[in-house]
């Protein structure tokens, strides 16, 4: 899980400033005010990490990739290519790292990693993206335990400088010589292995690094429409898809898994997780997917609206339950320890569906399967008052911590643009709250009873005109 998250020169963002990250995690702002390209910095790191080129330092992206980038003059702030791209996150481990130095013998473990990491375009080509350093922390409970990194050479492009602290790297007889360029933006290369006795700890740390980004999955703000028909052959999807085009696919695959939504609550089967979340929303009484025939590999989705007896096909009822379905589908499919990147997932739903989608990101992070967390962070980009507004009120109620919420504001009125936390406090009040945030509904309310009074003293005074 994500604890700490900083992203300097990316996008309209000169510096977001240190971001607290925490289970349910929400960035709010203005349309173009710069809160998609934190979770679009995150999954163009997703994408480098499972990018087959390993001497790419970023992967921006294709036809078929969940973001896509363009160069890096395009991405970097300014547009400005002398700009570099600088990034920090600390993650708590699911695992702690525990290895022993094999020259002091003195044993080293942590809960925690951080990471930090410079890249820009190369000093003489203009056009290859070069690493510039990168540096890793191993705490324990919020002790550093040890650091250690690697930095380029300034006269090369290729040549770089292993170092540590808190621990001592012993090389290997022989000449002096540099490792090469690291893999990707985050890797230590085998040369650093195999030019020291006691570096082999390094390749943990590239492991428990992919193992990050491999836990990120993401659902855009548009999602495909619903069919009347579904195609299963048996296989399980990683996810629900970028746009929810595999939502279906992952309710069948996903018909033995049973969910609690919290310790010593109730263990349902999947679909009724599904179905039940869909109720309390208000969006439905009943739904179900049935095989079309045993002979073939196709199924419909079937729904009964409330106050109808009657079972309809999905693309029958209300555009905004297929497009919260991928929404309740993915926080639930997701294994444990995901973290799911989401933007707008209350599109298309009125504002009472709102608040309670936000009770249901509640039960998410609360869930258990096999009788164990399941631990899942929830990034969530959106525009709706009555998401927050519900949240405010279930902190005040102690049904989540106040903790476990942490939300941010893009603020584009000043140049450059700053992300500012919303300060919540254990009554669920927001202290900073920014001018307009949600509009100016004071400024609106003020103005119509301007007009109302002005429309009344005109109708008030037609007579005696007339007269």
């Amino acid at each position: 899980m994500l604890k700490q998250l900083r992203i300097q020169n990316f996008k309209g963002w000169k510096d977001t400033g240190t971001i607290r990250m925490a289970p349910i995690s929400l960035f709010f702002g203005a349309n173009s005010s710069g809160k998609s390209s934190i979770g679009q910095f995150l999954m163009m790191l997703k994408q480098t990490v499972e990018s087959p080129d390993r001497k790419a330092v970023f992967y921006p992206g294709g036809k078929n990739s969940a973001v896509q980038l363009g160069s890096y003059q395009e991405m970097v702030f300014h547009h400005n290519p002398e700009n570099k791209i600088a990034f920090y996150y600390r993650w708590s481990l699911p695992e702690i790292l525990k290895f022993k130095d094999p020259v002091s013998g003195q044993a080293f473990s942590g809960d925690n990693i951080s990471f930090h990491a410079n890249v820009g375009l190369g000093d003489k080509d203009q056009h290859t993206l070069v690493l510039d350093q990168l540096k890793y922390e191993l705490l324990e409970e919020d002790e550093s335990r040890l650091s250690i990194g690697m930095k380029r050479k300034s006269d090369t492009k290729s040549d770089y400088k292993v170092d540590a602290i808190n621990y001592t790297l012993k090389r290997k007889q022989g000449r002096v010589w540099y490792p090469g360029a690291p893999v990707r933006f985050y890797g230590f290369p085998d040369e650093v292995v195999a030019y020291h006795q006691n570096a082999d700890f390094v390749q943990e740390l590239n492991l428990r690094h992919e193992k990050l980004f491999r836990s990120l999955c993401y659902l855009g703000p548009l999602r495909t429409k619903a069919e009347r028909l579904y195609s299963w052959t048996g296989i399980e999807p990683e996810s629900v898809g970028y746009a929810g085009e595999n939502t279906v696919t992952a309710i069948l695959a996903a018909q033995s898994r049973k969910i609690s939504l919290g310790f010593k609550r109730p263990v349902k089967p999947f679909e009724e997780i599904i179905a039940l979340k869909l109720k309390e929303m208000g969006l439905i009484e009943e739904f179900k997917v049935n095989p079309i025939s045993e002979q073939r590999q196709e199924y419909e989705v079937k729904v009964r609206t409330k106050g109808s007896k009657d079972w309809v096909d999905l693309p029958d009822v209300g555009f905004g339950i297929s497009q919260v379905l991928p929404v309740l589908v993915q926080c639930f499919y997701a294994p444990a320890g995901s973290i799911i990147l989401m933007e707008q997932p209350e599109i298309h739903l009125h504002p009472k569906a709102q608040s309670a989608l936000a009770d249901v990101m509640i039960d998410v992070i609360n869930s258990r399967e096999n009788g164990k967390d399941r631990d899942i962070q929830l990034v969530i980009e959106t525009h709706s008052e009555h998401f927050l507004r519900r949240l405010q009120r279930r902190i005040a109620e102690d049904a989540v911590p106040q903790e476990k919420v942490s939300a941010y504001f893009a603020n584009i009125a000043r140049t450059p643009a700053t992300l500012e936390p919303l300060q919540i406090d254990i009554f669920g009040n927001i202290q900073n709250w920014p001018e307009n945030f949600f509009g100016d509904e004071m400024g609106d309310i003020t103005e119509q009873a301007k007009a109302a009074m002005k429309k009344r003293m005109q109708k008030t005074a037609k007579p005696e005109a007339s007269a």
